[in-house]
């Protein structure tokens, strides 16, 4: 790196920086995680910096990358129409361990891998400590199909932060979906590991990897499991997608279109993750499942496993892994947390509606934080909550409901208070079963009566009703309420005697 650059860096500085970005003419760039972008107190870089930095280098390859030998560092040239190298960006890479133990449990089991998310997430990062996990902890023979090396290092020795995985690496992007055909049919591997998924053909060699029975652990472009099935390009991964035309009966039951989109065929990967960021990793452990869900509407709720740093003043002796010495001084010791995946593990009820607000349930379940889902599939479920005024339209499908022994309850109607009173017998929640459910259900009822009644009276000619005291969210439904009649509501006075006003426009 030029002089007039590293004077400008500091140590401390160093820690979370992404990449230095050098352009021709312009003052040098050091880009932070989370986005941060820091100009340098530098001139602007010319001809001879560009020249330093290549001169130390390997030649650039044809998709105009190179590297340092012995490192995980990536260096990317912008040129001109003439060929000349006019900007650089120098990508640091480091080795960073503990970045998977949450997911540590999935990548033992033996099942393909997939995982998403946008660049800078740490993508590449965690194949490489996968890799080292399977190969070393595992014993299994691990081939890391390593396209512009950026997996294991630049040079010809793999980087000692991938274990005992073996290497082969790529010459140019386009030859990678036939280098990951040629580790199959040549090495014998257990498990592959390949960077950044781009094409169909890519898609096509990575499903023949899978039918042969061989693990396969990789990333792809697509920020979320949804974009990548209506990416036509790569959906194949995931099982690909195809129109199909419902019979009359399968599109009232589905309560859909009868013309609908569909899984093809089996997915290429057993389990699908999201990088949300670098600590938190929403996983799809059946692709299958969660494909189907996603294509008909219904809702699908990933577990969400988080990665923690500690702080040193909590930090335990730490553990000592098999990393190499000059990794050591920038590698991190990392926690997980599962409190959110302990909870989405518990089994959640799934809610049929028939002719029930499910905008007004939606707020209900999120307001009182119930372990309950709503699915569009009588079969699915558990509880099935119907009007009691439309029953006879809906026969076919509470008889089906009977028919597997769903339990049924009734509303007279929609309104707020009597789908929660519904919702509290359907869960069978009794007084101090739920602490947000402890004195709020009453109260809102009776909040609620006595707010229709002051609009029945508006209505009828009254001016101006003020109602009693209530807490902030029960207020909130009670503006709800009102707003539903096209009525003015305002919320008056001060602390516990704070209440609502209801008038006309």
């Amino acid at each position: 790196m030029p002089r007039k650059v590293v004077s400008n860096l500091s140590a401390d500085r160093l820690d979370d920086v992404i990449e230095i970005v050098l352009d021709l003419g312009r003052i040098p760039e050091v880009r932070h995680a989370g986005g941060k972008i820091e100009k340098l107190q530098s001139d602007v870089v010319n001809d001879e910096d560009i020249a330093f930095i290549t001169s130390h280098l390997q030649e650039f390859t044809h998709d105009n990358r190179s590297g340092i030998p012995g490192t995980l560092h990536r260096i990317s040239a912008i040129r001109n129409r003439q060929g000349k190298v006019v900007g650089l960006t120098c990508r640091v890479g480091r080795v960073v361990t503990g970045t998977i133990d949450c997911i540590k449990d999935i990548c033992t089991q033996g099942k393909s891998i997939l995982f998403l998310g946008p660049p800078g997430v740490g993508k590449t990062t965690k194949l490489r400590e996968i890799s080292r996990l399977v190969a070393d902890e595992l014993g299994k023979r691990v081939v890391i199909v390593d396209t512009s090396n950026e997996i294991a290092g630049d040079g010809d020795v793999p980087h000692p932060a991938v274990g005992t995985a073996r290497r082969m690496q790529v010459p140019q992007p386009e030859f990678q979906k036939d280098i990951m055909i040629e580790a199959v049919e040549n090495h014998t591997p257990e498990v592959i590991v390949v960077d950044e998924i781009g094409t169909e053909a890519e898609a096509q060699a990575a499903r023949t990897i899978a039918e042969r029975g061989v693990m396969l652990i990789a990333t792809a472009h697509g920020n979320c499991l949804e974009s990548l099935i209506k990416n036509p390009t790569l959906s194949d991964l995931v099982g690909g997608i195809q129109s199909v035309t419902l019979g009359d009966d399968e599109a009232k039951r589905r309560a859909s279109q009868k013309t609908v989109l569909e899984r093809e065929k089996q997915p290429t990967f057993d389990i699908v993750i999201e990088i949300l960021d670098r600590n938190t990793l929403a996983v799809y452990r059946n692709t299958s499942e969660a494909v189907d869900y996603i294509l008909r509407g219904w809702p699908i709720r990933p577990e969400i496993r988080k990665v923690e740093e500690k702080h040193e003043e909590t930090i335990q002796e730490p553990v000592k892994q098999d990393v190499p010495e000059q990794a050591q001084d920038n590698s991190m010791n990392f926690s997980f947390s599962r409190q959110k995946y302990v909870e989405q593990a518990k089994p959640l009820k799934k809610l049929y509606l028939y002719a029930v607000s499910r905008t007004i349930v939606e707020k209900l379940i999120e307001r009182l934080d119930l372990n309950l889902e709503l699915t569009r599939n009588i079969e699915d479920a558990d509880i099935v909550i119907a009007h009691k005024n439309f029953a006879k339209g809906g026969a076919k499908i509470l008889n089906t409901a009977k028919e597997y022994r769903v339990q049924i309850f009734y509303v007279k109607t929609n309104s707020m208070a009597q789908i929660q009173k519904v919702l509290k017998d359907a869960l069978d929640i009794r007084p101090g079963d739920v602490e947000s459910l402890q004195g709020y259900t009453d109260d809102t009822e009776k909040a609620l009566d006595e707010t229709r009644d002051a609009i029945k009276s508006i209505m009828e000619g009254a001016e101006v009703i003020e109602l009693a005291p209530q807490t902030p969210q029960i207020r909130k439904l009670q503006h709800e309420l009102v707003d539903q009649y096209n009525l003015i509501s305002t919320s008056v006075g001060e602390g516990n005697d704070r209440h609502l006003r209801i008038y006309r426009k």
